[in-house]
């Protein structure tokens, strides 16, 4: 059995194929547990790396699709997601609660339940981008466009901002 069987990779793999999408999910040697990692791993940029993040905002969990070479403006995130309350990280079990996918491998579709979800504008500089599938050696293409196409999320400016 290889990476592509298990379970999380093919529920990625699945919503792709119902998504109708023509990307493919590519098994890494090296890891992409972290966006630096993945980025190495496929000798590109690390902002066209898309980190899945889960939040909380007032107990509502929620994600946020950074590039890999931004941080998550989190103070900007209720008012992208039209929603209201205070910002806070998930902890792993949640993340895995909601997602159904392990912090490392997080991603942005095949979750288990729907997510209010927010994607960084930023992204858009980078012809193709790459997002976790479900585990942290497994990663698949994408567009900006075909990524908010597939996962229902809102493309905003204002969520991500270079490190300090």
């Amino acid at each position: 059995m290889t990476l592509l069987d298990r379970a999380p990779v093919r529920r990625v793999r699945e919503a792709l194929e119902a998504a109708g999408a023509d990307a493919e999910v590519l098994e890494l040697v090296a890891t992409a547990r972290t966006a630096e990692d993945a980025a190495n791993s496929l000798g590109i940029a690390l902002g066209a790396i898309v980190k899945s993040l889960v939040f909380t905002i007032a107990n509502q969990p929620v994600m946020a699709l950074v590039a890999g070479d931004r941080q998550c403006e989190q103070k900007a995130l209720p008012a992208a997601l039209g929603l209201v309350g205070k910002v806070r990280r998930a902890d792993a079990d949640l993340v895995r609660e909601v997602t159904g996918f392990s912090i490392g491998g997080v991603a942005p579709i095949g979750l288990v339940q729907p997510l209010p979800l927010a994607i960084d504008a930023s992204l858009g500089r980078f012809k193709k981008v790459y997002a976790a599938a479900g585990h942290p050696h497994c990663v698949f293409g994408s567009t900006l466009i075909e990524l908010a196409r597939m996962t229902g999320g809102e493309i905003v400016d204002g969520i991500a901002a270079a490190p300090r």
